[in-house]
C-alpha cells in the first residue's frame, strides 16, 4: 500500500519511504531538532539506507502535495528481556544501523519521529503514529514502545526529579512537547530511562512508553 493516511488539515499523506528521500528526511531533520543536530544525533545517509534494506515496511514519510517531506518516522522490530528491560538509544537501534532488527520480536519500537516546525499542531505526528500503529497490528505485534525526550525538564531539573516531572505531565500539571503528545496518542507511561540519549534538553532523559495492540492475541 502506496498511502495510509491523509491530513485533513495540510492534505499531506503518509507513505512508506523511499530512497529518494534520504536528504529530504535529513534536511527534516535538521530544522525539527536543531538541539540534536548541533551534537550530530541526526540520521545520516547510511544509516536510513540501513532501514529501508532492514525494514521497509516500518519507515514512513508524511508528505505536502507539492512533493515536500514535512514529516518522517523510522521504526524497528525488537524483543526485550525483561519487557521492560533499561536501554539507552544506541543499545536498542544498535547506533543507529537497525542491524539488530528481529522478525521474530514482540514489539516495534519508534526509533524516531520527525515534524517540520511550520508544519505542527496539523495532525501529522499523530498521523505517523498511527502508520505505526497500523504495522504494530497488521504484524501482530504485542505492542509499540519507544523511548521519549523529556523534552522540558531542562527548565526544572533544580526542583524536581525527572520521574516527578513525568508525573506532573501525567497530572497535566506541566505540559511537555514531547510526553504530552504520546500521551494524547494513547501511550502509556512505564518509566524513566536515564542516559537514553545525549540530549541537553532532557539531561539524557526519556520516557519509556508503551501502547498495547487490542487485536493481539
Amino acid at each position: 500500500m502506496n498511502e495510509l493516511l491523509h491530513a485533513h488539515q495540510t492534505g499531506a499523506k503518509i507513505r512508506y519511504t523511499k530512497k529518494e528521500d534520504i536528504p529530504k528526511i535529513i534536511d527534516l531533520q535538521k530544522e525539527s531538532m536543531p538541539y540534536l543536530a548541533r551534537y550530530g544525533n541526526i540520521w545520516k545517509e547510511e544509516e536510513l539506507t540501513s532501514h529501508l534494506k532492514i525494514f521497509p515496511e516500518g519507515q514512513f514519510v508524511a508528505v505536502e502535495p507539492d512533493g515536500t517531506v514535512v514529516g518522517s518516522a523510522s521504526t524497528l522490530i525488537v524483543a526485550l528481556k525483561p519487557e521492560y528491560a533499561e536501554h539507552t538509544w544506541i543499545e536498542i537501534t544498535d547506533n543507529g544501523m537497525f542491524t539488530n532488527h528481529n522478525k521474530e520480536g514482540d514489539s516495534l519500537y519508534g526509533a524516531d519521529i520527525s515534524t517540520h516546525p511550520k508544519y505542527r499542531h496539523e495532525g501529522i505526528g499523530s498521523m505517523l503514529y498511527e502508520a505505526r500503529k497500523y504495522v504494530t497490528m497488521n504484524l501482530n505485534l504485542k505492542r509499540m514502545i519507544g523511548g521519549g525526550r523529556l523534552f522540558n525538564y531542562c527548565d526544572y531539573s533544580h526542583e524536581m526529579t525527572p520521574l516527578e516531572y513525568a508525573h506532573k505531565v501525567i497530572e497535566r500539571e506541566l505540559r511537555d512537547p514531547v510526553l504530552s503528545f504520546e500521551l494524547h496518542n494513547n501511550f502509556k507511561f512505564i518509566k524513566i530511562l536515564p542516559n537514553y540519549l545525549d540530549d541537553t534538553r532532557s539531561l539524557n532523559y526519556a520516557s519509556f512508553i508503551e501502547w498495547m495492540n487490542p487485536l493481539s492475541v
